[in-house]
């Protein structure tokens, strides 16, 4: 919704885009926090609304993928926020490459990353 034209042309070409549910309640809680709450709830369903486009819930699966990361990082001695490791859980359940501007991603080994360098404004 940035309009980073690198993702555009990403999300336009892809046949899946699967939405963590982690990611949807940072989102909400980003819209709460801005100035048209409405109108990005109402672009955030459109998109979630697209045939490509599935929520990835938490599940069981995704739990234990967490626990096997959040271990491996601490062993490494490379944590990461706890809702990025929600997020890389879930992506690596679906089989699924993360695309993300944060750079700590490519810390976790049970997902491929595309990482997107940001772009300054």
């Amino acid at each position: 919704m940035r309009g980073d034209e690198r993702v555009v042309t990403l999300l336009d070409a892809a046949e899946w885009v699967g939405m963590p549910a982690v990611v949807l309640g940072e989102l909400h809680a980003g819209f709460l926090a801005g100035m048209d709450v409405a109108r990005n709830e109402e672009e955030l369903a459109r998109f979630l609304g697209h045939p490509s486009v599935e929520r990835l819930d938490v599940d069981d699966e995704v739990a234990r993928v967490y626990a096997e990361i959040v271990f491996a990082l601490r062993r490494r001695g490379t944590p990461l926020p706890t809702n990025d490791v929600w997020v890389a859980a879930t992506a690596a359940r679906a089989g699924a490459t993360l695309v993300a501007y944060d750079a700590h991603f490519a810390e976790v080994d049970r997902v491929g990353v595309l990482l997107l360098e940001a772009e300054s404004r």
